[in-house]
């Protein structure tokens, strides 16, 4: 037996590090020094722990070494889990648990031997169900649940916790001497051999008393522990597969039931179902749970870093979620692991019993708080509706704590006593001797072993049993008799370790759900008030363009929160976007929001210490590809406009400029969101979000695709009357103008809508459609931010006259989804390509991500989206540009002393709205900037081309580059 203590002895040595350990970062939190002050309620309880370890030596020398252990570091966690959460109730929970620690040795030091239940169980059983149905009559409701008792001088009791010992104690002294007669089955009905009625009706007693709790007492917690450690008793008794399907069927009938007529079942149940329906309400505190357990992720926030305390009663139902918040994935698992242990190690002790009694006494208390740890945990992470009941050992609550120790005395009872130290392994059976007799007749045995009742003499039988009773019962020879019964036994034990496992682990992996694949969709929703909260300590890296202007940064408040702050107004406010800890986030601030917010840091040991404390590092910083001159020079030419500009790095695809107007204040989103909406959609993103009518700018690709595909040439001539006939129907010039016969040069020039119709037809609906795609066309372009994808239609459904107007810019589709329709940003990839000898690059805003101390942490490589033409193409393409600019419709966009290239284009669209556009590049010869304009509601004459607007931008861009 001393190895067995000697073990149990190494085990509590062990646990003690972790326990001390947790309740050490606890302390670290408050910012107390770590002494033996500080730390003397883990080392306190280490020694209540140690002085049960002497006890038990005494007491019960044969026990299970690895009981107390388990109890000790889940109890360890639980109390400093309960002084985190609620300092003010923690030394009281202190001074239960160790009187808990002091009734486990009583218990120990009173109950010598489990064969008196056998005498006293039905006394067991009236004191059960008297705790049980007591609270109807006397309780007081708590949370909606009438469960406790308010006893003067006291306090409140739940009864409840006891009543499950006293009932386990009773059906395994009535299961121990019925198990052979409860086995006997006469009927099979789908293959199930279904018991005699009168064998039924224990089960529907139970059955009764739990619907009875659960309506008057409101309790489905502890009516469902009841019932299930009932069946899983019957079970492991009998054999009996039937009793199991019975009794579910049972459950599910009783529970559609209380479903029906009982309002605080369907709450229950309904909150389980979609807990976000009703976040501030009735889902409130599951809601809480589950953003909890998202914010813990892989290794958790710190030991009280945790915003779980917003759970109400967190430190009873709900304390789990803390421990998934503040401990991780990690921690949490660890908790479940236990509880698998404790099931694993009691299950054992079950099997090594040695009586039936004390196999069912073991299994029954063992089922009961594994159940419930299941019951519970898988309440809180929404595995199964949310039942009630606390989790043993650990959540703040002295009743559950008292009754649970009770229960670990029994264990170890029943362990002890199966070493057959004092008693050999006694046999199953009905009324069976409590020690060996010289004959099996005296002692009622049959040949095979089984009990013939009435046969037990007076001095072998409790006082609750009838010696001498007339009713006499036949032999029973079943497969529960003798040997053949304990072996049988045994592998209903094993099944029983499997369940257990089988729902721990299903716990576990409910659990890396939540905190691994679904929390960042925790954390990101709108409501998530966790996310919010802590967003408010941390200090976001800053957002600086190019040139080092600082766009966005955090400044810090005497509360020690910090508020976003913009100190250059409203400049790239779409790019830059906003960060608000009620309406969320946008733009980089949004896509950029794990690079920008503190992250944890294991790269020194002071890092990862901080990192393992839960102690955020400052975010990273972002530098962006624009440049705030050329940004300021295309807000200021939107000014009272409506449209969008962007300008690129042709040779990279660097976004240098991206301006949206109208535009709107990011560091004041709350007005914007709280006002009406008075039709502007500032904070509608026009430069990559709006699909807008190319209009002429398509011609760009156009001629691209003729002059590379072999097609044309820029010297093919093609007759431009005012209007032509392609397709069935007209193809119109602007303004009706008969431009005569000219080259397709001259006819880019003038913008020809009847020419470019033609060369349409000549490249053919699908090279056509091929080719803007090979500029961008059909997918969201963006390396780091996203565009709305621009369209060409299916080439298997345009019309030969539709896909004439598709050549000069305007969808004019049918009974299909009409192209070209492009995003300013498309447009500006578009012609970044053709100054880019033809090759496409896929735009991007971010250049670098820096370090709190400026260190470059990653830099951003340009990507290329393809060969779009061939440079001999693109050659051509530019030239054709550069006479648009010097000779033809694009002039307003000349440059002194600067060739500049482009394509203007006026596209209707609507009736009554017409838009200008401009695309264009310089220098011609080495082209560094690109850029692309769309100015909406458009009245010629009156307000200001495009190619006007482009130029002025070009202009600055090329002074901003020193050009």
């Amino acid at each position: 037996m001393g190895s067995r203590r000697n073990t149990e002895l190494f085990l509590l040595i062990a646990s003690a590090f972790p326990v001390i350990l947790l309740y050490a970062l606890y302390v670290t939190t408050t910012g107390a020094t770590l002494s033996f002050e500080t730390l003397a309620v883990p080392l306190g309880l280490f020694a209540a722990f140690a002085a049960a370890h002497i006890a038990e030596r005494i007491l019960a020398p044969g026990a299970d070494p690895a009981i107390l252990p388990i109890v000790f570091v889940l109890s360890g966690i639980g109390i400093t889990f309960v002084t985190r959460l609620k300092p003010e109730l923690a030394m009281n929970q202190l001074m239960i648990l160790f009187a808990s620690i002091a009734l486990m040795v009583v218990t120990l030091a009173l109950v010598r031997n489990l064969d008196m239940v056998r005498r006293y169980k039905y006394t067991f059983g009236i004191i059960g169900i008297v705790l049980l149905l007591l609270p109807m009559f006397v309780g007081t409701t708590i949370y909606g649940s009438k469960l406790w008792i308010s006893i003067p001088g006291i306090g409140s009791i739940q009864p409840g916790e006891f009543a499950k010992i006293f009932i386990v104690l009773f059906l395994a002294g009535y299961l121990s001497e019925n198990r052979e007669l409860l086995s006997i089955s006469n009927h099979k009905f789908l293959g199930l051999k279904i018991p005699r009625f009168r064998l039924l009706l224990p089960l529907l007693v139970v059955w009764g008393v739990c619907m009875a709790i659960v309506a008057f007492e409101r309790d489905l917690g502890s009516a469902l522990l009841f019932y299930t450690v009932f069946l899983m008793m019957l079970y492991v008794a009998t054999g009996r597969v039937s009793y199991v399907v019975i009794g579910i069927l049972l459950l599910f009938i009783g529970g559609f039931g209380m479903y029906q007529i009982m309002d605080h079942v369907q709450v229950r149940f309904n909150i389980w179902l979609n807990p976000f329906a009703d976040p501030q309400g009735d889902g409130y505190q599951l809601v809480q749970s589950l953003y909890s357990l998202a914010d813990g992720g892989l290794v958790g926030v710190g030991i009280g870093r945790g915003l779980s305390s917003s759970i109400p009663v967190v430190e009873s139902d709900f304390i789990f979620s803390a421990i998934g918040e503040e401990m991780g994935l990690l921690g949490g698992a660890a908790v479940l692991l236990l509880f698998m242990l404790f099931a694993v190690r009691g299950l054992t002790v079950a099997a090594r019993a040695k009586s039936d009694l004390a196999a069912f006494i073991a299994s029954g208390l063992t089922a009961s708080i594994s159940f419930q740890a299941f019951l519970i945990v898988g309440g809180v992470t929404r595995l199964i509706p949310l039942t009630g009941v606390t989790l043993p050992f650990m959540s703040q609550g002295g009743s559950s704590l008292l009754a649970s120790f009770i229960i670990v005395a029994l264990l170890m009872r029943a362990g002890d006593e199966a070493t057959g130290r004092n008693v050999e392994l006694a046999g199953t059976g009905t009324g069976q001797a409590e020690a060996p007799t010289p004959s099996l007749a005296a002692a009622g045995v049959s040949k095979a072993g089984t009990r013939i009742f009435g046969a037990v003499s007076g001095s072998a039988v409790g006082s609750h049993a009838r010696p001498g009773s007339r009713v006499r019962r036949r032999a029973l020879d079943t497969p529960e008799s003798g040997v053949l019964g304990r072996v049988a036994l045994a592998k209903r034990l094993t099944r029983e370790v499997v369940l257990f496992t089988g729902l721990f682990a299903l716990l576990i992996g409910n659990l890396t759900y939540i905190q691994v694949v679904m929390a960042k969709t925790y954390q990101e929703m709108p409501n998530n008030n966790h996310t919010i909260a802590k967003a408010a300590y941390i200090k976001r890296g800053s957002i600086i363009t190019s040139d080092g202007v600082t766009l966005a940064e955090s400044l810090q408040q005497e509360d020690g929160t910090y508020v976003r702050s913009y100190p250059n107004g409203n400049m790239a406010a779409h790019t830059v976007g906003y960060f608000s800890n009620q309406y969320g986030a946008s733009g980089i601030e949004a896509s950029q929001n794990e690079t920008l917010t503190g992250s944890q840091d294991y790269s020194s040991w002071q890092n990862a210490i901080n990192s393992l404390a839960g102690i955020s590092q400052p975010g990273n910083s972002v530098q962006l590809t624009i440049d705030s001159r050329i940004q300021a020079a295309a807000e200021l030419a939107l000014s009272g406009k409506r449209g969008a500009i962007v300008v690129l790095d042709p040779r990279t695809g660097a976004v240098l400029a991206k301006a949206s107007a109208p535009s709107y204040d990011n560091s004041d989103v709350s007005a914007l969101m709280g006002g009406t909406d008075d039709g502007d959609q500032s904070l509608f993103d026009r430069a990559t979000q709006a699909l807008y009518t190319p209009g002429s700018t398509f011609k760009v690709i156009t001629l691209a695709a003729a002059l590379d595909s072999g097609t044309a040439t820029l010297q093919t001539t093609y007759d431009s009357p005012s209007e032509m006939e392609i397709g069935g129907a007209e193809v119109v010039n602007n303004k009706g103008m008969d431009l005569g016969t000219l080259t397709l040069e001259m006819a880019f020039a003038y913008s020809s809508n009847v020419a470019f119709g033609q060369v349409a037809t000549q490249v053919g609906a699908d090279s056509l459609v091929n080719y803007a795609r090979s500029f961008g066309y059909g997918q969201s372009l963006g390396q780091d931010f996203s565009t709305e994808a621009s369209i060409m239609p299916d080439p298997s459904q345009m019309t030969e006259w539709e896909l004439a107007w598709a050549g000069a810019g305007q969808p004019v589709g049918q009974g299909h989804t009409p192209g070209p329709q492009t995003t300013v940003m498309e447009n500006a990839v578009m012609v970044a390509a053709i100054a880019n000898n033809g090759l496409a690059m896929n735009p991007y805003i971010v250049a670098q991500t820096l370090s709190p101390t400026g260190t470059v942490v990653r830099t951003t490589q340009p990507r290329s989206l393809g060969q779009a033409i061939s440079a001999a193409a693109a050659l051509d393409a530019k030239e054709a540009m550069l006479e648009v600019v010097d000779e033809g419709s694009g002039s307003a966009a000349s440059i002194a002393g600067v060739q500049v290239a482009g394509k203007t284009g006026t596209a209707e669209a609507t009736n009554d709205q017409v838009n200008t556009a401009f695309v264009g590049f310089a220098p011609y010869d080495t082209p560094t900037v690109a850029i692309s304009v769309m100015i909406e509601n458009y009245e010629e004459g009156v307000d200001e081309p495009a190619a006007a607007i482009a130029g002025k931008v070009l202009a600055a861009a090329l002074a901003a580059q020193g050009a």
